[in-house]
């Protein structure tokens, strides 16, 4: 009779079992789009990088230079290029998972999205498209008297630190006075 192999001893180093393998196989559109995002950032980040390289590169225009220091920058670039050519990988790899799990969505028309009047004469939702109107201009006119009341408040605090700046200035001028 055989004794069954211990549950991590076949298994890699890192590698999950059960519940787990599943969740960090199952990622969410919402976060690729983060790690889309961050890859992005890299993406530009590496590509500055590599043109603050290249503007320190001296070109071989018949001056002398160091080969250690060239083939050191050369090194570096092809580093740096190598870097990016992975992290366009990893982009694509991440855009294609994001239209996979988005393939089975229905995309919504923007007429649905953004509320306006039909000028083609046809009146087949107007009771909601009335309604729908009717609350954008509520809104608009709310949004309106806080950007009145904002403004007010702005130009308080402008006079305020006007004053403020004055009576510093005068005190100023009464310290320097008394010395």
């Amino acid at each position: 009779m055989s004794t069954p192999p211990l549950a991590g001893a076949a298994m890699p180093p890192g590698a999950f079992s059960g519940p787990q393998a599943q969740a960090a196989r199952e990622v969410n559109t919402a976060s690729l789009c983060r790690i889309g995002q961050e890859t992005v950032q890299d993406i530009v980040f590496r590509t500055m990088e590599i043109f603050q390289l290249l503007r320190n590169m001296q070109l071989p225009n018949g001056v002398t230079y160091h080969t250690g220091t060239y083939q050191d920058r050369l090194g570096k670039l092809q580093e740096h290029l190598r870097q990016l050519s992975i992290l366009f990988r990893k982009l694509r790899l991440v855009y294609d998972k994001c239209n996979e799990n988005c393939a089975g969505l229905d995309p919504v028309p923007i007429e649905q999205l953004i509320p306006y009047i039909e000028e083609d004469g046809s009146k087949h939702d107007d009771h909601g498209a009335a309604s729908q109107l009717r609350f954008a201009s509520e809104e608009r006119r709310e949004i309106m008297e806080v950007n009145k009341k904002l403004k007010q408040k702005n130009q308080q605090l402008k006079q305020i630190m006007d004053q403020l700046r004055n009576l510093i200035w005068d005190i100023n001028a009464m310290l320097a006075m008394r010395n």
